[in-house]
């Protein structure tokens, strides 16, 4: 792996961090509600975007027959994420978001006979044992089934999110036309269940930033580096995102850390550094 590279994936792992514990700012401190967070969020995305494109093409050429699925892959994880984060906390919520992520990573990347190596077998296995660690159920700990399921079914439509992008040739045009579509799917979810919204200077400022800079920008990068690995590389990397989201809920959300946290991102790092490092091990 070059460095640029490396580099790149540090910082999408830090924009996808970011994007829990901006969404859980914004709902716990109710400066807005999950729709309005969601719309908000996708909307400047899509327009920070669509700007970086013109600037780079001086035309927008957006297609009306491509990218449907994967932009209703994207929208389905933006708004069971933001649902979901009424009630969990940012380092909890990434947990499961990229453990689903994972899992189905690897499913898919079986079912295209992708190689799995029995050291990559190992970390993946370490990594997972961290996480179940810390989702054990104790007295002091509870969660709510129904965030939960909307938390797997956000991470569900972002590993299929993750899939698609492995076909693709231009990651800004990609993104942002998938960003730009997902507008669509948002007003037809305002029309079937939305009833009553609120919002506030926080909370749209909370979500601008976190659809113009940390998705927005963050997913372009994602789509530029998913060419250049395996589909379980992708799906192990991500599992870095929960221990980075949990210590930003400590720092900047007040959330607790624990002995258990500590020890479950430590096993979990340690799993995800086994994982990555066998290939390179194999090839000195």
């Amino acid at each position: 792996m070059n460095y640029k590279l490396f580099i790149l994936i540090l910082l999408t792992l830090f924009f996808f961090s970011t994007s829990s514990v901006l969404a859980r700012a914004a709902l716990a401190e109710n400066y807005i509600d999950a729709f309005s967070f969601t719309f908000f969020r996708l909307l400047s995305g899509s327009i920070v975007l669509l700007i970086i494109l013109y600037i780079r093409d001086k035309k927008l050429n957006l297609s009306l027959k491509k990218n449907w699925i994967s932009s209703f892959m994207l929208f389905l994880y933006a708004i069971a994420f933001s649902y979901s984060y009424l009630n969990l906390d940012a380092g909890i919520g990434a947990l499961i978001l990229f453990a689903v992520v994972q899992l189905f990573i690897i499913f898919i990347a079986l079912l295209k006979k992708e190689k799995l190596t029995s050291q990559k077998s190992i970390g993946i296995l370490i990594a997972f044992l961290g996480l179940t660690y810390l989702l054990f159920p104790e007295e002091s700990f509870s969660l709510s089934f129904f965030h939960v399921f909307l938390m797997i079914i956000s991470g569900l439509a972002w590993g299929a999110y993750t899939i698609l992008g492995k076909n693709s040739s231009d990651a800004l045009y990609h993104t942002a036309d998938n960003f730009t579509k997902t507008i669509i799917f948002t007003g037809i979810f305002y029309l079937l269940f939305v009833g009553q919204t609120h919002i506030s200077f926080n909370g749209i400022a909370l979500a601008i930033i976190s659809g113009g800079i940390t998705s927005a920008l963050g997913y372009v990068t994602w789509y530029y580096i998913l060419p250049q690995i395996q589909i379980i590389t992708s799906g192990i990397i991500q599992l870095i995102v929960p221990p980075i989201a949990i210590i930003l809920g400590v720092i900047l959300l007040n959330e607790e850390l624990t002995f258990k946290l500590f020890i479950s991102t430590d096993i979990i790092l340690c799993g995800i550094a086994i994982a990555i490092l066998s290939r390179r091990k194999k090839t000195n």
